[in-house]
């Protein structure tokens, strides 16, 4: 099976002013977008969870990283995962959009949670990774998933491995859309 990889541009943006200005116009500008959160991940009980540390939200060309932990949640921001025009497509979102919400309060409207719908098309895998494989027949590499999304600087396998995790649930729910339902 091939292997599935975001094809358009990643920006980090881990600062207010004109690159994050940017991110929210094409963002606006869509929509549908792919939307997942990435945190540090805990591996001893007791240990401090940090929360959400990037939130990748990505248009078909364009992959944006939002470094959570250094910007917070801008109100422009807030204003696109509040909106009722923009599908926000992920899984499990309900966890990420709760995570988001501990940096600044906004009402989450238009998202889809593809783990809620993928049995309207018979299928019972609901991770992202067997989600790919029978929705589009590509394979997602999990292996950056547990690795440290608080470093000062984001490795070049971190941000592809989460630009292509958010766009991929929108290259799913596309392929859904143009499916007939079982």
């Amino acid at each position: 099976m091939p292997l599935c990889t975001f094809p358009g541009e990643i920006h980090v943006i881990d600062r207010e002013g004109r690159e994050l200005n940017r991110a929210i116009s094409y963002l606006k500008e869509q929509k549908m977008i792919g939307f997942d959160t990435e945190s540090r991940p805990v591996f001893s009980p007791g240990q401090r969870n940090h929360g959400v540390a990037l939130l990748q939200l990505s248009g078909p060309d364009h992959a944006f990283l939002f470094r959570t932990q250094k910007i917070g949640m801008p109100k422009g921001l807030c204003k696109i995962m509040a909106s009722k025009d923009i599908q926000k497509i992920g899984a499990a979102v309900r966890d990420d959009v709760r995570g988001l919400q501990r940096f600044n309060r906004f009402d989450p409207h238009g998202y889809v949670d593809l783990q809620s719908i993928a049995w309207e098309w018979g299928i019972k895998d609901k991770s992202v990774k067997k989600l790919a494989a029978n929705v589009l027949h590509r394979k997602v590499s999990k292996a950056q998933q547990l690795s440290n999304w608080e470093a000062d600087e984001l490795t070049s396998a971190q941000k592809m491995y989460s630009a292509t995790d958010a766009w991929v649930c929108l290259e799913m729910y596309r392929k859904l859309l143009a499916t007939p339902k079982s």
